[in-house]
């Protein structure tokens, strides 16, 4: 069943996005609500998996891993056990930070980040070792534009 989700509730998760360290006191000043009523609807709002966890964002460059690349994939097979086989492998590389099964002329896109594109390959002989696939191929980011985690709440 589905959280029923109000526009104060929106207001909180908003606020939570832009900045997770925010302490009950601060948050409930900001969305003009009790500190008791506050606490309760974030508390409900985890209980309810609507707020799955709470991160600290890291500057990629900073920590030496600055190249963004979208792998691109095609498959000839689509069984249980090569479904399987894959998962494993791409769920298994802590590079690999994203991967989609796509609609289209692709079979699944997946966002990796890496030092440099010799880690690149190795990432990528490393997943070719693992899953058979018939044609990959990558895109390396030469500027990120946009990037973000928020997910836009106050749009309906």
């Amino acid at each position: 069943m589905a959280t029923e989700i109000d526009e104060v509730d929106r207001r909180l998760l908003a606020e939570l996005q832009r900045d997770g360290t925010l302490s009950v006191d601060q948050l409930s000043e900001r969305v003009a609500l009790s500190r008791n009523a506050c606490w309760r609807r974030v508390k409900r709002l985890e209980e309810d998996g609507v707020i799955t966890g709470r991160v600290a964002l890291v500057d990629a460059d900073k920590v030496g891993i600055g190249l963004s690349v979208f792998i691109l994939i095609r498959t000839s097979n689509h069984d249980p056990d090569w479904l399987r086989k894959f998962r494993a492998a791409v769920t298994g590389f802590a590079e690999i930070t994203g991967v989609y099964r796509m609609s289209g002329d692709l079979d699944y896109v997946l966002r990796a980040r890496v030092a440099d594109v010799k880690a690149y390959d190795r990432l990528y002989q490393r997943l070719i070792a693992k899953v058979a696939l018939s044609d990959v191929s990558a895109s390396f980011v030469m500027e990120e534009i946009k990037e973000t985690t928020v997910v836009p709440v106050e749009l309906r």
